[in-house]
Parts: structure tokens; sequence; C-alpha cells
């Protein structure tokens, strides 16, 4: 099928006339639109086979049903809409997700494969260690603080309340909340310096 650029976009051919058209002439008609909808199909798969395909269906679909184009609107618009939904379809053909093994080899030449690459984020021994030793001093600290800090930074970090639920629950407005809570951790700043 050779392509032509469309001389008159807004070109409308009666349904009459098209119906009457063979094979060839039904190309003709198209061909002057093809890198129009070629374009059209590549915007929604952005693959040109995809795009290709979409095409060859969304032709092959309005030949079939050439009966049922209405000489009211455009060719193209007619088309168009065809290609659209043609291209939709083989968007929806495809897969959500690509699949990729994290075993398998990045390339050729390459002897590692992605699971290879990816860090541990895991901690290391030393800082869980760290990260323990640093938790059993802060819990000890707020021990050590006066019940009306304790109870604002347990219902505050530890039991992961916000200020506005904390401060219900312990029956105080908003601001003594956030004073207690910046009082609290003051304190335990000084005393984890001290360690």
């Amino acid at each position: 099928m050779q392509v032509r650029q469309p001389q008159n976009e807004d070109e409308q051919v009666p349904a009459v006339q098209l119906n009457m058209l063979d094979s060839r002439g039904f190309e003709d008609v198209v061909s002057r639109y093809l890198p129009v909808l070629y374009r059209r199909a590549y915007r929604y798969v952005g693959d040109p086979h995809d795009a290709e395909d979409a095409v060859q269906d969304a032709l092959l679909s309005a030949y079939k049903h050439l009966d049922q184009f209405k000489a009211t609107a455009k060719l193209t618009t007619w088309l168009t809409t065809i290609v659209t939904n043609s291209a939709l379809t083989q968007l929806r053909r495809r897969p959500r997700n690509a699949h990729v093994s994290l075993d398998e080899q990045l390339g050729p030449e390459q002897e590692y494969s992605l699971s290879d690459t990816l860090a541990d984020v895991r901690p290391n021994a030393e800082d869980q260690l760290a990260t323990s030793e640093s938790r059993g001093f802060l819990m000890r600290f707020v021990s050590e603080l006066s019940p009306s800090l304790q109870q604002s930074v347990r219902l505050r970090y530890l039991d992961g309340l916000s200020i506005n639920e904390a401060a219900r629950i312990l029956e105080v407005s908003v601001s003594t909340m956030k004073s207690r809570l910046w009082r609290a951790r003051t304190l335990l700043k000084q005393m984890m310096r001290e360690v």
C-alpha cells in the first residue's frame, strides 16, 4: 500500500459512494490518511510495530463495516475513531507489568545479575547492636523523667499518637503537650550526651 499525504483532510466521501467502491478505491481513499492514522496509533501505543498492527486492524475493521459509515461525519473522524479504539485494544493486550528475573544476567558479556547490583538495606550486626544499646539508654532515661513528661513521650513517640490525640488523652491543651515534648526532648538529649 503506497502512502500519499492527504490533500484535504476535511474531504468527505458520501457513504453511498464508499459503499460502491471496490477494494482498490477504498485503498486509495485510506492511503491518503495513512500517515495521520499511523501517528495517532503511535501516540497511544508508543511502539512502531504495535502502531502498525493497530492501524492494520482498524483498516480491516473499517472495510468490513463500511456500510456503517454515516455521511454526517468526516471520513477522517470515523477512521481516526476506529484507529484509536484499535490502539487502545493493543494496549489492553499488553501485560501490565514486565517481569524481570533478579537472577537473569544483565547482558551477554556481564557476569552479574540484577540482584548483584541491588544494595543490601538490612542493618549490619554492628548497627543493630548500636541501635539496641541506644534504645536501652533512651528507655532508661525516659523512666527518669517526671511522670507527666514520661506519659507525653510514651503516647507521642512510643505509641505513635498525634500531638492532638495525646493531648486529648492526657486532658491538656495542645500547646501544653508541645511544651512537655520539647522539655522531654531537651532533657533526653542532655542525658544522651553524658553517656
